[in-house]
């Protein structure tokens, strides 16, 4: 019995080992450390987010530059027309006559007023 009792004891006392093992005290370095991993952590999710806000940003002005890359293809598209028109002698001669009201040869012209009550 006495040789069960002494067993008992060391299995006791290597499971009391095990317990202050489990709860050791954190050392003032171990602290440091984890201290500057969580200070690294939070550094970089900071900038993952600033990240995701500068992306944010940049595919909303692409947006804008798009919009305004095809206002101004089709503005060149109706110039390039024009230009074609105005090539055209007779479409000249037809848009001087209806804009500022020259003749031809033998041709009056009469302003009508447009009436604002119709």
């Amino acid at each position: 019995m006495a040789e069960q009792n002494t067993k008992k004891k060391k299995t006791v006392k290597t499971a009391n080992k095990k317990k202050k093992a489990s709860k050791r005290k954190l050392t003032p370095f171990t602290k440091l450390l984890s201290f500057v991993v969580v200070l690294v952590s939070f550094y970089l999710l900071y900038r993952a987010g600033l990240e995701v806000y500068t992306t944010i940003t940049l595919k909303k002005q692409i947006a804008e530059v798009e919009e305004r890359y095809q206002e101004v293809l089709d503005e060149n598209e109706y110039l390039t027309r024009e230009r074609e028109k105005l090539e055209d002698p007779d479409y000249v001669a037809s848009y001087a006559r209806g804009t500022y009201l020259l003749s031809k040869d033998d041709e009056q012209i009469f302003y009508l007023p447009e009436n604002e009550d119709r």
